[in-house]
């Protein structure tokens, strides 16, 4: 199996990537390493965290785990999203239950008097 080794050259290749990767998806360094339960938003640190990852598993590993952060945030739209339906569907429900109160309130009022 041939290793490769953390250089120099593969942390800046790695940064352009995961730059270019959270601008295409809309997230910030900050929503990345907060998914990652790192310490701080610092890009030394979010380094640190690749280079451990690295010298561990290779891209493979990095590659990996960035997935299943996009797996999660993607996990995460999707049921804020059908929360903010549900709040509609809600809303909807409330605004055509008082309009029907206000009708019936209306029809037993006499308008002839």
């Amino acid at each position: 199996m041939n290793k490769e080794r953390w250089s120099k050259n593969i942390e800046e290749e790695l940064i352009l990537l995961i730059k270019d990767w959270l601008r295409q998806i809309g997230r910030t360094q900050s929503e990345l390493c907060q998914s990652l339960n790192l310490s701080s938003a610092r890009m030394p640190t979010l380094i640190e965290f690749l280079k451990n990852n690295f010298i561990s598993g290779g891209i493979p590993k990095i590659a990996n785990r960035l997935c299943e952060i996009e797996d999660l945030w993607t996990n995460d739209e999707g049921a804020k999203s059908k929360n903010e339906n549900n709040s509609l569907k809600l809303s909807s429900t409330a605004q055509l239950d008082l309009l029907d109160e206000i009708c019936e309130d209306l029809s037993k009022i006499d308008f002839n008097n």
